[in-house]
């Protein structure tokens, strides 16, 4: 399953089933398809950065900023040797900290849209407009790893912050959607192969995970919710329907 992620609103506002024998660069246009992006902007992981989609992003009027790796060749050969290089790395365009659980992480964002070189020798890619270079340092203990990874978009560079905060939410899919997913619903340890119910109860996963992150009155995560939800009646209605004046749930 290829999902659509909403970061504001804590949503998942679609999904594609990936073709047998497939993968989900095949799925990631189906599902753009069915969703209004215009205004928005869409990240994809290594996987979807090509030029067919990124073009198909373009043309249903959004942005895009896809991961780049090893899978565009000399593409991402030459954005990292860009940064890399004390002559043409640009200065660090936005720094910020965070910490918790014993570990402190820098993250450092560099951005230039002066990239006329990089268009001439790769002219497929659609309205490319700046590349993006995102180091994190991470101390834990006496432990410190660094990993700098690189981005291409359609938006330009004069906002640094911005850039970092999308790459930031972009992978905060994998704590707010999947890990959830896999804790709270124990979605890998679903059994259910037969015909199309995998797919169906994908589906109503996804419903259940928005109708209970919408759910705010009380501060508990998503799996003492659906706890919640199964031994109070009352409360299992105010999630379904939304309307208060159930009965405040057992904490």
């Amino acid at each position: 399953m290829v999902s659509a992620w909403a970061t504001q609103n804590q949503l998942v506002l679609g999904q594609q089933r990936v073709d047998d024998k497939s993968n989900e660069i095949t799925a990631i246009p189906k599902l753009l398809m069915r969703l209004d992006i215009a205004g928005a902007v869409v990240t994809l992981d290594a996987m979807g950065c090509q030029t067919a989609i990124a073009r198909q992003i373009v043309d249903q009027k959004a942005d895009y900023l896809l991961s780049l790796k090893g899978n565009q060749g000399t593409l991402h050969r030459d954005v990292k040797r860009f940064f890399e290089s004390a002559n043409t790395c640009p200065p660090v365009g936005h720094t910020s900290y965070d910490g918790g659980h014993g570990r402190i992480e820098t993250r450092i964002v560099r951005a230039t849209s002066d990239i006329q070189w990089l268009k001439e020798d790769h002219p497929h890619w659609p309205k490319l407009t700046s590349i993006i270079a995102v180091t994190a340092t991470r101390e834990c203990k006496d432990k410190t790893t660094e990993e700098t990874r690189y981005f291409i978009s359609s938006m330009d560079a004069s906002n640094p912050e911005r850039l970092g905060q999308i790459v930031r939410a972009h992978w905060g899919i994998e704590n707010n959607l999947h890990w959830v997913l896999d804790y709270a619903f124990r979605e890998d340890d679903q059994r259910i192969r037969s015909g199309n119910s995998d797919a169906n109860m994908a589906v109503v996963r996804h419903i259940a995970i928005n109708l209970v992150k919408n759910e705010k009155t009380v501060k508990i995560g998503v799996k003492n919710k659906r706890l919640n939800a199964g031994w109070d009646e009352d409360y299992l209605l105010k999630i379904v329907t939304g309307k208060p004046g159930a009965t405040k749930p057992k904490t």
